[in-house]
């Protein structure tokens, strides 16, 4: 399994792109001054620090290094530190390749509602290798991603629910997620309804446009 292409495009390896043309200075004083945090044993600067290494912000690209900070933010209970430490044991970059670390950080980001580690067990789960195939433990990973409004996780718990894969088969509820992920840009969703709705009855979906609105609206609020 690459877990490569399952990261979403919103994930965090790479975010901070402190560097560039022109912007050397800048961006090495904001190294120095997240480096020096980090040394004082803060975890956001910790992580932050291990991103800059990724990406090549004001430092060299050093992805062992950025292992280093991400296991020292990941050990402060960081989530953003854990889901980029198993995304570094997941592909062996800066660190020996070890599947079962990678879903050990996942699972540890994941249960504190890091959406991506939430997508990403997720979709381990349904495809069995680092862990035990489990299509309900999937779907529940999934679920907590897509109510985190995670395109992506909305768009595959549908076709859970379409398929009747690891849950009751619904096309309410399949019909009204991929109404969600497709209102959230998901490139396959729209596709999806369109073949849905031939096997739906008018009442069945007037019901998942309901549903569809219901869960938009409870997305929009605050946590």
């Amino acid at each position: 399994m690459n877990l490569r292409i399952y990261l979403s495009g919103a994930a965090l390896i790479g975010a901070i792109l402190l560097g560039g043309c022109g912007q050397t200075n800048p961006a090495q004083k904001k190294f120095q001054q997240t480096k020096t945090k980090a040394e004082q044993g803060e975890a956001t600067a910790q992580t932050e620090l291990g991103l800059m290494y990724v990406s090549g912000g004001g430092v060299a690209k050093d992805e062992a290094e950025a292992v280093k900070w991400f296991r020292k933010a990941a050990a402060q209970s960081n989530s953003v530190a854990q889901f980029n430490l198993a995304v570094s044991y997941a592909t062996g970059e800066g660190v020996t390749k070890d599947e079962a670390e990678a879903v050990k950080w996942f699972r540890q980001a994941a249960e504190q509602n890091h959406a991506d580690a939430q997508f990403n067990l997720g979709v381990a789960y349904a495809q069995g290798g680092l862990v035990p195939q489990d299509l309900s433990e999937s779907a529940k990973w999934l679920r907590r991603a897509a109510e985190q409004n995670h395109s992506e996780a909305q768009s595959k718990l549908a076709y859970m629910y379409a398929a009747g894969a690891g849950v009751g088969r619904d096309p309410i509820q399949a019909h009204a997620w991929w109404n969600v992920a497709a209102g959230n840009g998901d490139p396959d969703a729209r596709k999806n309804l369109t073949q849905l709705e031939k096997e739906m009855t008018p009442q069945q979906m007037n019901q998942a446009v309901q549903l569809a609105r219901e869960l938009s609206e409870k997305l929009k609020q605050p946590k």
